[in-house]
């Protein structure tokens, strides 16, 4: 089995589940798979795939398990682990097929504090299966040795960061010995997202809130409020908690616009997660000085396919300005000498309860190839947000 465990999952998805339930527990949304990369699949591949995703059913949150997230995640209730421990997800409710050209097609419907949850699993059984369809194997003797590299990058110049590779991750085999490594021998890792390998290797488990948060906000309740409702009801949710914001869903520019005063002193820092990671520092410590508040007392989180050479560079750029850290996945559970996948699984669709009807969710982006949505619909969030 790919996935061995239901915490074998990112904490985001957790909170981010927890926060649906609490607020919008009647809302139902879709998930739908996008390879980047347009890779074109055979039947085989397809029948490998929903072997692993019909296992996901079997799986169910142990007593052992229950104890640790009930401890270790303090800002989630106890209430909402123990609906944890009945929740099994349903293989038929995943709907899977290659389109006429190969391409791997996936949906998943449901009510949404359940859907979100199908997200991060399904990524990392697609990487894992897909290595195995194409006889990718990894030599874990030269992995350690470049993860040594990279480790010891980070212990000579104090670079904080977090693992934050499951949903692209080689395989669980590769995770497990990446974080056991980390947990071992890197002296500024501050933790990991995946809740099961924290738990395996006694590491703090770093979680912050996703796009799909902010995409639900912008199509129930307009693009030009989405920011501002969205970290609202999120801080309505965890008192403080949690208090990185992410910032690029409808582009960084409109985000800090949307900023406000008091969210800006609420939430620790912000994340990066598109666009030029030096120009964003900037934007963001002009921010906040316009609010009046101090950027070294504040964070920034960069998370958009770094490696620590880059990361090296930015945590320069930033100085004694503005704090930063990292969240780094692919270039640590898939830098194994083969192409990894460029795969995500974005809200597609939601709707508040079953008698509204259906609205689509789009994302923009600091990148212009990471917009997702209808080409109508992007246009129209743009005129919205005066971009």
């Amino acid at each position: 089995m790919v996935i061995k465990s239901i915490l074998d999952t990112d904490l985001y998805k957790f909170t981010t589940s927890y926060a649906y339930m609490k607020l919008f527990p009647d809302a139902e949304g879709t998930f739908e798979f996008c390879d980047r990369d347009k890779t074109v699949y055979d039947e085989e591949f397809l029948e490998l795939l929903r072997l692993e995703l019909a296992n996901l059913a079997v799986l169910k949150l142990t007593k052992e398990e229950f104890g640790f997230v009930n401890s270790e995640i303090r800002f989630i209730p106890q209430c909402y682990w123990e609906w944890l421990s009945s929740f099994k997800f349903d293989f038929g409710k995943i709907n899977t097929w290659l389109d006429e050209e190969g391409h791997l097609q996936i949906n998943v419907t449901d009510k949404l504090y359940k859907v979100t949850l199908y997200e991060t699993p399904i990524l990392a059984i697609v990487s894992e299966v897909r290595n195995r369809w194409l006889g990718n194997t990894v030599d874990m003797g030269v992995m350690k040795t470049k993860l040594g590299h990279k480790v010891a990058l980070s212990n000579q110049f104090g670079l904080k960061f977090s693992e934050f590779g499951m949903r692209r991750r080689f395989s669980y085999n590769v995770q497990d010995e990446v974080c056991k490594y980390l947990s071992e021998k890197a002296t500024y890792c501050t933790g990991t997202s995946n809740v099961h390998m924290a738990m395996r290797h006694n590491m703090k488990v770093i979680g912050t809130h996703p796009h799909e948060w902010f995409m639900f906000h912008g199509a129930e309740f307009g693009y030009k409020r989405a920011n501002y409702l969205a970290l609202e009801n999120w801080v309505n949710v965890y008192d403080g908690d949690l208090g990185i914001a992410l910032s690029d869903t409808y582009t960084t520019d409109v985000f800090l616009q949307n900023f406000s005063r008091k969210h800006a002193k609420l939430f620790d820092g912000v994340r990066h997660d598109s666009g030029d990671p030096f120009k964003f520092v900037t934007k963001v410590i002009n921010r906040y000085k316009e609010l009046g508040i101090d950027p070294t007392t504040k964070t920034i989180i960069f998370s958009n396919a770094l490696d620590f050479e880059l990361y090296k560079e930015i945590a320069e750029y930033c100085g004694n300005r503005i704090r930063c850290a990292a969240g780094i996945g692919t270039n640590l559970t898939n830098d194994c000498g083969h192409k990894p996948s460029n795969i995500v699984m974005k809200l597609k669709r939601c709707r508040m309860n079953q008698r509204q009807p259906w609205f689509e969710c789009i994302k923009l982006s600091d990148d212009e190839g990471k917009h997702m949505g209808s080409e109508r619909e992007v246009e129209i969030c743009k005129y919205e947000c005066g971009i």
